[in-house]
């Protein structure tokens, strides 16, 4: 457990716990399934299985009992739990001019049995990129209609295998181990090893397969041996961004489509370009709903909320404030919201400003870091109203944060420290002390990722 993120994203297809218990159970043999922890979760875990494997046999009769106990199922219910939902729209929710491209996705949902509460996300199977699919049948030097055996145990060909079965995005340790076993290159075969053992320093974090194909030429395993060696396309997970009680039928996301050059190559995320280039108005695309775990509305609706939520991490605190509406709570609720530029980057500019105006936005708080010389963020919007966030927190409010978890949340979470030790005349450690007993009563909650 203390190798993982600790973030309960559900992106692995479990919460952390679970994926710790699939490990030591032996349920789960994919070491890189936590996104958040990257590389450096994977390596901690490896060298835990091997610390354990090497221990005496004495030692292993101690395991936890969790090793020994019936093994969870993924949280997600994985691609037989989906159900197929149709995309009714993906419409660019930022302005001409914005260097961003950030999505409005609705799903339509009726008929379906799909159920959803505000606070949770939902799991999208994709499909990968074809023209990044056919680059990787060109290097390999294979047929696009060779028949394979895929990783999840179906035949199929070998196109139709990398496009909508295979993990090309974050190759396995085993495929890059076939890799090197492979490679005629003794260097190559080398370097694969260490940067499928993780070393640091060995080779780049985010490869992907054609990557790795095209920096080591002399790495041409069998199509079919390499095929099993890669893991199965993971779905990718979204904070829903509407409430059931106010779009019936309708579940809505906001996505960031990715793209970014890295090594004289567009790379493209897999499931935000799906979505963003590729997928019609109207095409069945499975999905599932993966339930919160500790991002819930208190069931008060007198409690006042601040829900802190920059760029994407807005969606949730969308579905909080239609559900609030819907219910007619009475809570007082603080809304923080950052992007790049106002012009541009307002994502639901019009439905947040009419919440302000008619009183369901208590407080409504923007920081746009680059329509200034120097930049603001939410953090530093929080530290400004120091004295008045200090008074919600004493007033039993919940503090919410959603977003990016490498930088932002941490960001939000130092500020939230110094605010409470400035504010309520403590010492850090003793607002440190503060904040935990806040996340121990749930209320302090957080959807980062």
């Amino acid at each position: 457990m203390a190798a993982t993120a600790q973030l309960d994203c559900g992106q692995c297809g479990y919460l952390c716990l679970e994926y710790a218990e699939a490990i030591a159970g032996g349920a789960e043999t994919d070491l890189k399934r936590c996104a958040p922890g990257g590389r450096a979760t994977a390596r901690m875990l490896k060298e835990l299985l091997a610390e354990a494997a090497a221990a005496p046999a004495a030692a292993a009769v101690a395991t936890p009992a969790a090793a020994t106990a019936p093994l969870p199922t993924p949280s997600t219910g994985g691609r037989a739990g989906a159900v197929t939902a149709s995309l009714l729209s993906c419409a660019r929710l930022n302005g001409a001019g914005s260097a961003k491209d950030t999505r409005g996705v609705v799903f339509r949902i009726e008929g379906t049995g799909l159920n959803y509460k505000v606070g949770d996300s939902l799991g999208v199977h994709a499909h990968n990129c074809p023209e990044l699919v056919d680059a990787l049948v060109a290097c390999l030097g294979g047929s696009a209609g060779l028949e394979v055996d895929c990783p999840d145990g179906a035949r199929r060909t070998l196109r139709e295998a990398l496009i909508s079965v295979c993990d090309v995005a974050r190759p396995s340790d085993e495929a890059i181990e076939v890799l090197a076993s492979r490679a005629h290159d003794p260097e190559e075969a080398d370097l694969l090893q260490a940067i499928a053992e993780g070393y640091p320093g060995s080779g780049p974090e985010d490869a992907d397969l054609l990557d790795l194909l095209i920096a080591f030429p002399s790495a041409r395993p069998p199509i079919q041996e390499l095929v099993s060696a890669l893991g199965v396309l993971q779905p990718r997970l979204y904070s829903i961004a509407s409430s059931p009680k106010a779009t019936r039928d309708e579940v809505h996301l906001t996505v960031a489509a990715v793209r970014y050059q890295r090594r004289d190559r567009l790379r493209k995320g897999v499931a935000s370009i799906f979505l963003a280039e590729r997928a019609p108005p109207g095409m069945p695309v499975p999905v599932f709903v993966q339930p919160a775990h500790g991002f819930r509305l208190p069931d008060d609706g007198d409690a006042p909320i601040v829900m802190i939520g920059p760029g994407t991490g807005i969606a949730p605190f969308r579905a909080f404030l239609q559900e609030r509406r819907a219910l007619g709570a009475k809570g007082r609720n603080w809304l923080f919201f950052g992007e790049q530029h106002g012009a541009t980057d307002f994502l639901y500019r019009d439905e947040l400003e009419a919440y302000a105006r008619d009183g369901l936005l208590t407080r409504f708080d923007t920081a746009f870091s680059r329509d200034q010389a120097d930049k603001i963020y939410v953090q530093h919007r929080m530290r400004q109203s120091a004295a008045e966030l200090w008074a919600w927190l004493q007033d039993g409010a919940r503090v919410y944060v959603c977003g990016d978890a490498t930088r932002m949340a941490r960001d939000v979470d130092s500020a939230l420290v110094h605010i409470i030790a400035k504010q309520g005349r403590m010492e850090m450690a003793g607002a440190k002390a503060y904040m935990a007993q806040l996340a121990r009563e749930q209320r302090y909650q957080r959807d980062v990722y």
